[in-house]
C-alpha cells in the first residue's frame, strides 16, 4: 500500500492532466454511443438489466446488431466506471490542498453509478421517454462536472475572485439558464420524435412538430445572449472573451444541425450529432462561467499577458 501511495500525484502533475481530458471526452463519447444506440433502435438489444438476456450477462449472436451495440454503450459505461476510479484516486493526496478537485471527481465518480441504475429502469420501463430524459440531464450534468475538473485542474488553489463586470456576470447567468431550457426542451423534443430506441418503445404523446419550434425559440435566444456577451468581452478586453467566442461558435454549429435536420427529416446521423453538440454546448458554457473568476495570489507575482490564464490551453 505505501508503495501505491508513494506513486500516487502529491501535485497537479501531467498524470492528472491527462485523465482530466479522458474523463470529460469518455462522458461525451458515451452520449455520443447512447445516442447510437437510440438511432439504431437498439434500445432494447439487451432486453433486461443488469444482465444483457435472462440467461447471459453479455449479448448472444441471436441478438444481432442490436445486442452489440447496446451491450457496447455497457461496457463503455463501464469503462468510464474505471476512469472515474482512476480520477478519484488520482487526487486523494491532494485532497488536503485541492479539496476542490477531490470534491468534483467524488461527485462525478457518484454520478456514474446511479446513471447506470437509470440506464438500467429505462430499459426495464420499455425506454420510456421520461426516464431515458432524466438519462440524458445525469449526462449533461457529468459533462458539467468534468469540464469543472479538467478547468481546475489547470488553475492554481487559492480564493477566487470576479474578474469581469458584475453585469455581464450576470447576463452569463442569464445565458447558462436558457441553454438549460433549450437542452430540456430538446429532450422533450425527442421524446416526441421518431427515434424512440424501438420500435414497439412509447413516446411521449407531444406534439413533435410544434416542439421543435419551441426548442428553437430558447436556442435562438441563446445565440442572441452569446453575442451580446462576445461584444461586451471584446470591448471590455476580457480574459473569457476566448471561451465566449467558444460558446458562440458551439450554439452557431447546434443551430445549423438543428436547421437541418429539421428539413431533412430527422435523419439519425444529424440527430445524433445534435445530441452530442448539446454536451459540447454545456461543457463551453461552464467554461464560461469558471472563466469569470480567478485565483487571487498570495503574494505579488510578475507574469507577462501570455501567461496570465486560468483557463483550458486551447
Amino acid at each position: 500500500m505505501s508503495r501505491i501511495s508513494s506513486w500516487l500525484p502529491s501535485v497537479v502533475d501531467g498524470r492528472i492532466r491527462v485523465i482530466a481530458w479522458i474523463y470529460l471526452w469518455a462522458q461525451i463519447l458515451l452520449v455520443g454511443t447512447g445516442g447510437l444506440v437510440r438511432l439504431t433502435s437498439s434500445g432494447l438489444g439487451c432486453p433486461t438489466w443488469p444482465k444483457c438476456t435472462a440467461d447471459s450477462l453479455v449479448n448472444t449472436p441471436e441478438m444481432g446488431i442490436h445486442g452489440v451495440i447496446e451491450f457496447g454503450n455497457r461496457l463503455l459505461g463501464i469503462a468510464l466506471g474505471v476512469v472515474a476510479i482512476v480520477a478519484f484516486v488520482a487526487v486523494v493526496r491532494l485532497r488536503r490542498d485541492r479539496p476542490d478537485l477531490f470534491r468534483l471527481t467524488l461527485l462525478a465518480g457518484l454520478g456514474i453509478p446511479a446513471q447506470a441504475v437509470i440506464g438500467g429502469v429505462s430499459v426495464l420501463t420499455q425506454l420510456n421517454p421520461y426516464v431515458v430524459g432524466i438519462h440524458f440531464v445525469i449526462s449533461v450534468a457529468l459533462v458539467g462536472l468534468c469540464t469543472a475538473f479538467l478547468y481546475r485542474v489547470y488553475t492554481g488553489n487559492g480564493a477566487r475572485v470576479l474578474v469581469v463586470p458584475r453585469g455581464f456576470a450576470a447576463l452569463a447567468h442569464v445565458t447558462s439558464f436558457v441553454v438549460l431550457v433549450t437542452i430540456l426542451v430538446g429532450i422533450l423534443t425527442t421524446g416526441s420524435g421518431p427515434h424512440a430506441g424501438d420500435a414497439d418503445a412509447p413516446r411521449n404523446g407531444l406534439d413533435s412538430e410544434f416542439l421543435q419550434h419551441v426548442h428553437s425559440w430558447p436556442a435562438y435566444l441563446t445565440v442572441i445572449l452569446t453575442l451580446a456577451l462576445v461584444v461586451v468581452a471584446v470591448r471590455r478586453r476580457l480574459h473569457v472573451a476566448r471561451w465566449v467566442a467558444v460558446l458562440l461558435g458551439v450554439e452557431i454549429i447546434q443551430v445549423i444541425v438543428g436547421l437541418v435536420q429539421s428539413h431533412l427529416g430527422l435523419p439519425a446521423l444529424l440527430v445524433g450529432i445534435h445530441m452530442v453538440l448539446a454536451c459540447v454546448l454545456a461543457a463551453a458554457m461552464t467554461a464560461v462561467l469558471l472563466d469569470m473568476k480567478q485565483v487571487v495570489a498570495s503574494r505579488p507575482v510578475e507574469v507577462s499577458p501570455s501567461r496570465n490564464s486560468t483557463s483550458i490551453p486551447g
